[in-house]
């Protein structure tokens, strides 16, 4: 019986949500597990590619897996992992173990968008196989059980950073480093289709002449496409991508905080506007309605909808204030505590 879990990951350039999630379980859950299961042990193996610079533990033919067939995987995850330790797989890219195998699936966007990165050829099969499939949405876990025939999933949410609980603002001095307008709508993420970012782009030059003295701000890893089509658009500001110590700072300091996307696996900019007592703007699609509850505008996530909100949000008033006070109470249920219990809930019962 295996007494061990490793925690498989990916090394990665630029870190993003799904590394912020694994950070903050691998973090905690150590001593979640201890709790129900005494000596059990948890380690770490991050995989990089043959030639990557970047730190880990193992280095893996990542392009071969990619495309490998279920043996050659399998192959390949014998010798990547201890003997008789429970495995859980953070990136479906990494091989299957030859012991217990728990699996995290963030979305199905790989199976569902097409300019997201491709899945690996064996992820269905291998997903269908695992003793355990960790879905960090109900919403996940009804679209993996739709698209790919899972019923093996447990639903276990994300936490929110505890900074993001009541931030300070930026300060006068690095809110003028940066350009920051003294009201400002936020946008936090990335460009790809289901960010919905015409619309709101849209949305934004319908409202921008009923609000002058707002601004919307763009924070994010940056690209071509994004910055022409805000090209023109009255008081926009492109951030680009920004530390992780600024990024509560700045949500606190938001007027409001916008969330267009068309499909999220968990949406977790939605959770952290709310930890920061911040106005809340959200696509009703996906996963949203179930992180947010009824603590946000949720808005059709087109170009009309959104305008809607954003003016919505912008005038206050006292269903506002409701709103924010409910979401500020709600966010705390989503701690990385919890999700990480939960976690050792699932490998306690594989051991």
């Amino acid at each position: 019986m295996a007494a061990s879990v490793v925690v498989a990951t990916t090394a990665v350039e630029t870190p993003m949500g799904a590394q912020a999630y694994e950070e903050a379980v691998a973090a905690r859950a150590p001593a979640a597990l201890e709790a129900l299961r005494p000596g059990a042990t948890v380690a770490r193996s991050v995989a990089r590619s043959l030639r990557s610079p970047l730190p880990g533990t193992v280095r893996l033919p990542m392009g071969l897996l990619r495309t490998a067939g279920p043996g050659a995987r399998r192959a390949v995850g014998a010798l990547a992992y201890p003997r008789g330790s429970l495995v859980h797989r953070m990136d479906l890219i990494l091989p299957p173990p030859p012991g217990p195998d728990v699996v995290t699936l963030h979305d199905v966007v790989a199976w569902t968008f097409p300019d997201e990165a491709p899945p690996a050829t064996s992820a269905p099969a291998e997903l269908r196989a695992a003793d355990a499939v960790v879905c960090v949405s109900q919403f996940t876990a009804d679209q993996a059980a739709e698209m790919l025939g899972l019923r093996n999933t447990v639903v276990v949410h994300n936490g929110v950073d505890q900074r993001y609980f009541d931030p300070t603002p930026l300060d006068r001095a690095r809110r003028r480093e940066l350009g920051l307008p003294e009201l400002y709508a936020l946008y936090a993420g990335g460009s790809a289709a289901r960010k919905n970012l015409p619309a709101l782009a849209a949305a934004w030059r319908a409202v921008a002449p009923s609000l002058p003295e707002w601004g919307l701000v763009l924070a994010g890893p940056t690209s071509l496409a994004r910055t022409e089509l805000f090209a023109g658009a009255p008081r926009v500001t492109h951030l680009g991508r920004l530390p992780d110590e600024t990024m509560p700072g700045l949500v606190g300091g938001a007027g409001m905080v916008v969330v267009p996307s068309t499909y999220e696996g968990f949406g977790l900019p939605a959770l952290e506007a709310m930890a920061a007592g911040v106005p809340l703007v959200s696509s009703n699609r996906s996963s949203l309605p179930e992180v947010v509850g009824g603590c946000g505008l949720l808005v059709d996530p087109t170009p009309d909808g959104l305008a809607d909100g954003i003016l919505a949000a912008a005038q206050g008033g006292s269903a506002i204030e409701a709103m924010v006070a409910r979401g500020s109470h709600r966010s705390r249920e989503f701690t990385w505590e919890r999700s990480a219990a939960a976690h050792a809930e699932v490998w306690a019962r594989l051991l």
